[in-house]
This record gives structure tokens, C-alpha cells and sequence, in this order.
């Protein structure tokens, strides 16, 4: 069976393109990348294994590779309670580039925002509310109430 790097890329690229839709950003590619990388590897580190597995298995290759990228399994997953401590993680994750594409924390939340529904057009509902069942209530409702 041949692997058909071309369907993996396409997949890849419309699942960013409608990111770039969700985020208000259409013409900014480079921007929708780092933004979806800083917050799968942020919600993927309060993820268990089991969790992220199960979540891996929907989505397309492309973004699967974006979410594993270095990524330590052995690493307990972390805890945050709030929202504003996601989002002060994701800045993290984000690092030295989060000045160009993030103005203040509400765009943070903004940005988490559209991952989210982006990753609900990939990914079934029940497996969005599975993973995100293991999360502190807060964020739970939060992310649960952006699932469309």
C-alpha cells in the first residue's frame, strides 16, 4: 500500500485553512501554524496518554505530526485550573514569537478558541468531550462550550 504524502498534505492544508478562517486571519499561514502549535502542545500536556491517543486518531496526519512533534511521553501531564493559566501556558509553548501574533490575553483565549472548533470539524464530539473530561471544571465548560 502506498503512502499518499499528497492526501496527508491536503488534509494538513485544509485543516489550516480553516483555522486561519476561525482565527479572522485568512492571508496569515505562518501565524495560524504557530498558534495551532502552541495550543496542541498545550492542551496535549494536560492531556493524559490515553487521552491524546484517542484524540490523535482523528486527526488528519499532517496534524497529527503537529501534535506529537517533540513531545515526551513520559512527562506527567500537567494541571491548570483557569483559563487564563491555559492561556498563560500557551504563551509559553508559543515562545519569543507570542508578542507578534498575540496583543494582549484576550486574543490568547481568542486563539484557543478556534483551535477548538477547528478540532471539532476533525474530531467527534464525543471524543472532544471525552478528552476534555479530564480537565478542571472550568476549562472543561469553557472548551465544551466552543465545541459548535
Amino acid at each position: 500500500m502506498p503512502l499518499e504524502f499528497e492526501t496527508y498534505a491536503q488534509k494538513g492544508n485544509e485543516f489550516v485553512n480553516l483555522l486561519m478562517k476561525n482565527l479572522g486571519v485568512e492571508d496569515e499561514r505562518d501565524r495560524a501554524a504557530r498558534i495551532l502549535r502552541s495550543v496542541l502542545r498545550t492542551l496535549r500536556n494536560h492531556l493524559s496518554l490515553e487521552e491524546s491517543s484517542d484524540l490523535l486518531a482523528q486527526l488528519p496526519m499532517a496534524i497529527k505530526a503537529v501534535y506529537v512533534d517533540g513531545w515526551r511521553m513520559t512527562q506527567p501531564h500537567r494541571r491548570v485550573s483557569t483559563m487564563q493559566e491555559f492561556a498563560n501556558e500557551v504563551l509559553k509553548e508559543h515562545g519569543s514569537t507570542a508578542w507578534r501574533d498575540f496583543s494582549n490575553p484576550d486574543e490568547v483565549v481568542l486563539a484557543v478558541r478556534a483551535v477548538i472548533e477547528t478540532l471539532a470539524e476533525y474530531v467527534s464530539i464525543g471524543e472532544l468531550e471525552q478528552a476534555f473530561g479530564s480537565l478542571p471544571k472550568e476549562l472543561r465548560e469553557q472548551f465544551t462550550v466552543w465545541i459548535p
